[in-house]
């Protein structure tokens, strides 16, 4: 049965792990074998429901810490009928390090994370340096990172990050996914602050 079972046989699409020292068993977690797309932060949800429900031909894997929000999202979900929608409550550097298996994501989708404006918080931040390799190891070939944010200073590290490393090639965002907003997203454009998106594909290999 691929469908968690709650407490008392409620049904869930909360992923709960027999352990976070091992990598998913992708077949175990979804009921038909389709590509995989990641959101780290998915906050209420109101991106991935929107993307999951436009693509039933792929599975979505969302991250998120906050129980509340976990559960609203949980809820939604399963109201939608998404057998095509896992939501797991945990730590998204750890788990895209040490729980995705390597060349198995098609999509990695960062929007709107924790901007940690003070300069002697910004080693928090989630895309740096390290989350690039983390990215390149975890996607297929041509597989791409979306990202979104609202904080020009983040951006503008998110831009310099993966434009160093040479594995990446910056990608513009389909119109199809970026009119699939966020309610931070909406929120932010109402107040007249733009939403700066970037795009980076891992490349292909040369072929032999």
């Amino acid at each position: 049965m691929t469908t968690a079972t709650a407490i008392a046989g409620a049904p869930t699409l909360v992923h709960r792990p027999l352990s976070i020292l091992e990598r998913f068993d992708w077949g175990s977690l979804f009921p038909g074998a389709q590509p995989v797309e990641l959101e780290l932060g998915s906050g209420d949800g109101s991106f991935l429901l929107q993307w999951a429900q436009l693509h039933r031909e792929r599975n979505f894997l969302g991250v998120e810490r906050l129980l509340g929000r976990l559960r609203k999202l949980d809820r939604k979900g399963l109201r939608a009928g998404l057998t095509n929608l896992r939501v797991i409550r945990l730590e998204a550097a750890y788990l895209l390090e040490y729980m995705v298996p390597a060349r198995t994501l098609s999509a990695i989708h960062v929007y709107f994370p924790d901007p940690w404006p003070k300069r002697k918080h910004r080693d928090r931040r989630l895309i740096n340096t390290h989350f690039t390799t983390l990215a390149a190891t975890a996607l297929v070939p041509g597989g791409t990172v979306w990202l979104r944010t609202d904080d020009e200073d983040y951006f503008n590290q998110m831009v310099e990050v993966f434009g160093a490393d040479r594995r990446f090639t910056a990608v513009g965002t389909p119109e199809e996914l970026s009119g699939v907003t966020t309610d931070f997203e909406r929120h932010f454009n109402a107040q007249g602050i733009p939403t700066r998106r970037a795009g980076y594909q891992l490349t292909p290999p040369p072929a032999t």
